[in-house]
């Protein structure tokens, strides 16, 4: 049986429970990634599904290298590729943010899985859940600044960490990466950083670290 790391439930799995997440995690096989990694690539054809055992990756829309605007993030608990179609490409590439963990399932198995568990309803709903959140990323590229969008991107990093983890508040990405994911500019992001850090929600040094969960909050906009 796969191991699955101390996080709270979130995802699919929250929706199905432990036991028929395990089950789907048994029926498929095993597989390992690296950071940076690209896990789907957009426009290949949709054979399987992955869920995600370990680690956070990013879905991004544009370029199939892994560049383009961010779409989502998700971490443990959560599929991607479900809507896997062997005569439909990709919408989407999904990268590797840390070292990952997946089970790798055939699109024919996984939706052989729903059927058999009773489990269609619960796709349905998480799907209606993904579109809920992948919504306002789009929206946030018009109607927020550039620190609130950077400072939600960093807090949906931490939330998607296990809450044991000591390195949790490590900002996985590099700077390049946060502009390319944001659609913004390097020295965009750079000068917001500098904000943060000088506010006292992000800690000193070339790393983005964050220091004040509730600090980076305000400037996220999400509370007054």
């Amino acid at each position: 049986m796969i191991d699955v790391p101390p996080l709270r439930l979130r995802g699919f799995h929250a929706l199905v429970g432990t036991g028929p997440w395990l089950d789907l995690l048994d029926a498929g096989v095993r597989q390992g990634f690296s950071r940076g990694a690209t896990l789907i690539r957009q426009g290949d054809p949709g054979t399987d599904v992955l869920a995600l055992v370990a680690g956070r990756v990013k879905v991004v829309a544009g370029n199939a290298d892994g560049a383009g605007l961010l779409t989502a993030l998700r971490g443990p608990g959560d599929l991607v590729g479900e809507l896997a179609r062997p005569v439909t490409g990709r919408t989407a590439t999904v990268v590797a943010i840390d070292d990952c963990a997946v089970a790798r399932l055939s699109a024919a198995g996984f939706r052989r899985f729903l059927e058999q568990r009773g489990h269609v309803g619960s796709l349905q709903d998480y799907l209606v859940a993904k579109l809920s959140e992948t919504v306002p990323f789009q929206v946030q590229l018009v109607h927020l600044s550039a620190r609130q969008r950077i400072a939600r991107l960093l807090i949906e990093l931490v939330s998607l960490t296990d809450p044991a983890d000591p390195h949790r508040m490590r900002i996985p990405l590099s700077q390049e990466k946060i502009a390319e994911a944001l659609g913004v500019v390097r020295s965009t992001v750079s000068e917001q950083l500098a904000v943060l850090r000088d506010s006292g929600a992000l800690g000193p040094g070339p790393r983005v670290v964050v220091r004040d969960l509730a600090e980076l909050t305000i400037h996220a906009g999400l509370r007054l």
